[in-house]
């Protein structure tokens, strides 16, 4: 999966922050244990990424200086597809084709 800048800026900001990546992670595995379709669970997630990021920015150097022209928002959604894959539950295995019920 391709991250844009960034996904791949906060990703790595959470890679050397762990109480951030572990929060992060709870709340994957929060999200997925509701019952929402997975797209509308991404979406959410995706949400609350921006709404992270955008608290984050004036705090973290690597976050402000993708903002230094101001802020525009971007799609988080791809990051928020990768850490869903990532961090949350296994998805279901697939039943085999010609398999008996």
């Amino acid at each position: 999966m391709s991250l844009n800048r960034y996904e791949q800026t906060l990703f790595n900001y959470w890679q050397n922050q762990p109480d951030e990546r572990r929060h992060w992670q709870a709340k994957v595995v929060e999200l997925t244990r509701l019952s929402a379709p997975p797209g509308e669970t991404a979406r959410t997630l995706e949400r609350e990424l921006w709404e992270h990021f955008i608290e984050r920015s004036p705090h973290v150097p690597s976050l402000r200086e993708l903002s230094a022209g101001g802020l525009h928002r971007v799609s988080l959604l791809n990051l928020a597809e990768h850490i869903i894959r990532l961090w949350g539950p296994p998805p279901k295995p697939r039943k085999a084709a010609g398999a008996k019920p």
